[in-house]
């Protein structure tokens, strides 16, 4: 979905009890004593650790009947670890709790995270024709595997695991690229296909995750 203004944050935030805003993590959101969690700035790597995630989540505890919002931003600051942390709290949702992240990288965040939550584009900024920061090589794999037909996957999966210079990492990054540019692909076209192919990613990335065999599943989850 798209929104217009930073003022209509607070309004569809309102909404869900998590929600996505591709925007930039400075974009000020007006609703009354709002949340923050920032990486910390002491610290040189810009990251926002797991012990930052639950001193903020610990702030739900109290027992509210209005609504209250907990803004993560950047988002994509949250490294894997802390992001599965934030999952467990996501999942179980408490009355009057809205988390929102504010991240322009949206592959960054575990898919997971975004299959459940409800995500916005600003459209005036021209996020959804603007192509995600990757490099040629990565861009390159990933359209290869939205591409794929399931015939081509054996030899595709053949090839992006063949060098001993690849980590999974590395094919994460691509499986992630890839399913941003089919929710950037849908919302730009309205095409369903680009929907159609994306549980089938979004399996796969949970899978490699988890330290599944890549070539395998790279066949048989998008197959």
């Amino acid at each position: 979905m798209f929104f217009d203004d930073p003022s209509d944050i607070s309004r569809l935030a309102q909404k869900v009890s998590c929600s996505i805003f591709v925007a930039p993590p400075d974009t000020k959101i007006s609703v009354n004593t709002p949340l923050y969690l920032h990486p910390d700035e002491s610290k040189t790597t810009r990251i926002i650790s797991v012990e930052q995630l639950r001193d903020f989540l610990a702030l739900t505890n109290s027992r509210e009947t209005r609504d209250r919002f907990f803004i993560i931003t950047p988002a994509d600051a949250m490294n894997e670890a802390t992001q599965n942390a934030f999952l467990k709290t996501f999942e179980e949702p408490k009355a009057f709790c809205h988390f929102v992240l504010l991240t322009e990288q949206t592959h960054s965040l575990l898919p997971t995270i975004r299959s459940r939550a409800q995500i916005f584009y600003l459209r005036q900024r021209g996020i959804i024709d603007t192509p995600p920061a990757a490099k040629d090589q990565v861009m390159a794999a990933a359209k290869q595997l939205i591409s794929a037909s399931a015939k081509d996957l054996p030899a595709l999966a053949a090839d992006l695991t063949k060098s001993k210079s690849s980590t999974r990492q590395q094919i994460l990054d691509i499986v992630g690229l890839a399913i941003e540019l089919l929710y950037k692909s849908y919302f730009k076209t309205g095409n369903p296909k680009f929907l159609t192919k994306l549980p089938n990613f979004l399996n796969l990335y949970d899978h490699l995750t988890q330290n599944c065999h890549i070539k395998l599943h790279l066949v048989a989850d998008l197959c």
